[in-house]
């Protein structure tokens, strides 16, 4: 193998030039970018950078003695055996990996709409953060959230409007998410549930009801797609994002794909998992590289995220779709600090969510990892350590 082509200049195509590199791969290497920055971290955007407390993320890797070839402002087109195509031209491949991401949804309707997936979308959105400017948010999931927050510190009127009955939701599930409804009234953010919306218009919106919400700025943020229509008619399989086995692998020889938009197959967990994380994008790439290079590696991670809303720091880590139960350690109506533990029949714990309890996350995190059984007695209270939940 001679030359490896990244498609993608995010975290996770940066970390698949390291691991490259890492595991003894010293051919060329060219790293395709459609922005034309260079290559940075993207959690800071909704936090950070949206709060005005710095300007820049670029990721701390010296590519220039990592020997790479950088092409910005450079998209991908099409992908055949051995070839991709850009905006650019045609470049063949030995090696490729697939790191493109994901797009944000954007809703119907003739107003402008800001969404937050890029350092101009945040500096964008930052310049109209301002006191007393109508702010109407879309969407109350992990950047909905961090938006108003952000939103709500630099004194704008925010309302956020979510179709479904709590915050975070498809993420959380209902019974997690009503906990955080309190913290939008303490922020003084005016939270409507079960608001759909019927269009973005150039004053606010018009919901599904009738209602209207007047805002000087619309920011929507209701998820986001795999950016693989590039691959479309290619011989890379596709189903919510790049279908990808234990080891990254795609259908297509000599092609794997980290990040946000592969689907990959979960030894753990016995199904498909498409993780939209900063952690998934920092582990996967070492995995895929390893293959790309002939070695026997598999991922098959804890998948982990975090949140700052509201000033909680929010973090969970697991999967829970294979919970029979959920687990409070604490009483989130009284302290500011609690859990929540997905749990299975047999009292093994899948999933874990803390907020302001970092220890907790950290053990819980080992416990979902090492497939323990819990006495859930003692789980329940929050005044013992998770670790010494753990059954003999």
């Amino acid at each position: 193998m001679d030359h490896v082509v990244v498609v993608g200049a995010g975290l996770a195509g940066v970390r698949s030039v390291e691991a490259l590199r890492a595991h003894g791969f010293a051919g060329r290497i060219t790293l395709i970018g459609e922005e034309p920055h260079r290559p940075y971290d993207r959690p800071p955007l909704s936090k950070a950078v949206l709060l005005g407390e710095t300007d820049s993320t670029v990721v701390d890797s010296d590519l220039d003695a990592l020997d790479v070839h950088l092409c910005l402002g450079t998209a991908a087109k099409g992908l055949r055996d051995g070839v991709l195509e850009t905006t650019e031209g045609e470049l063949e491949y030995d090696g490729l990996v697939i790191a493109t991401g994901a797009a944000p949804i954007r809703l119907r309707g003739e107003g402008h709409q800001h969404v937050l997936r890029t350092i101009d979308d945040a500096l964008a959105l930052r310049s109209i953060l301002v006191p007393g400017a109508r702010i109407a948010v879309v969407g109350a999931g992990w950047i909905g959230a961090e938006v108003a927050t952000a939103a709500a510190k630099a004194g704008c009127a925010v309302t956020v409007v979510e179709a479904g009955e709590a915050p975070l939701l498809s993420a959380l599930g209902g019974e997690a998410g009503r906990h955080t409804i309190p913290w939008y009234g303490e922020a003084g953010v005016e939270l409507r549930l079960g608001a759909l919306v019927g269009s973005v218009d150039p004053d606010g919106l018009t919901l599904m009801s009738g209602d209207r919400i007047e805002a000087d700025a619309v920011v929507t943020g209701i998820g986001v797609r795999p950016a693989v229509e590039w691959l479309k008619g290619s011989a890379v399989a596709l189903d919510n994002g790049v279908l990808a086995d234990e080891h990254l692998r795609t259908s297509l020889p000599n092609v794997v794909a980290v990040g946000d938009c592969a689907n990959w197959w979960s030894r753990r967990y016995g199904r498909r998992l498409r993780v939209e994380h900063w952690d998934t994008a920092l582990g996967a790439p070492d995995t895929a590289a390893a293959t790309l290079l002939g070695e026997e590696a598999v991922y098959d991670p804890v998948p982990y995220f975090w949140s700052e809303q509201f000033g909680r720091m929010v973090q969970f880590a697991g999967h829970q779709g294979a919970a029979d139960r959920l687990l409070l350690r604490g009483d989130p109506g009284a302290d500011a600090k609690w859990a929540l533990c997905w749990l299975t029949a047999d009292n093994r714990l899948t999933a874990i969510l803390t907020v302001d309890r970092p220890r907790d996350l950290v053990q819980g995190r080992r416990v979902v990892e090492g497939g323990q059984r819990l006495d859930s007695a003692r789980l329940a209270d929050p005044t013992v350590t998770l670790r010494d939940c753990i059954m003999a």
